[in-house]
């Protein structure tokens, strides 16, 4: 979710789902996911980094990729774009 406020006015907000199904993991794929990933997965939202190694964990998945990694910038970016607020 993401949302834009001036004053406490609130100019704009939106709420973005995706749907992630992670494939069947053998624990000797479990674990060498771990070992690859390394220290930066309990970093990560949900253990997994979708951007790197974390990929290969999951069978299918619907929805905006800026949104599994935590915030809806595509809509983010449209609603800067109409109020001049990026040179982009």
């Amino acid at each position: 979710a993401v949302s834009v406020t001036k004053d406490g006015a609130p100019l704009f907000s939106r709420v973005s789902v995706a749907r992630m199904t992670m494939r069947a993991l053998t624990e000797r794929e479990i674990t060498t996911y771990i070992d690859e990933a390394g220290d930066a997965v309990t970093a990560s939202v949900g253990a997994y980094q979708l951007e790197r190694t974390g990929v290969h964990l999951f069978e299918r998945i619907e929805g905006d990729h800026f949104t599994i990694l935590g915030l809806p910038l595509l809509p983010l970016l449209g609603f800067l774009r109409s109020r001049n607020l990026l040179a982009v």
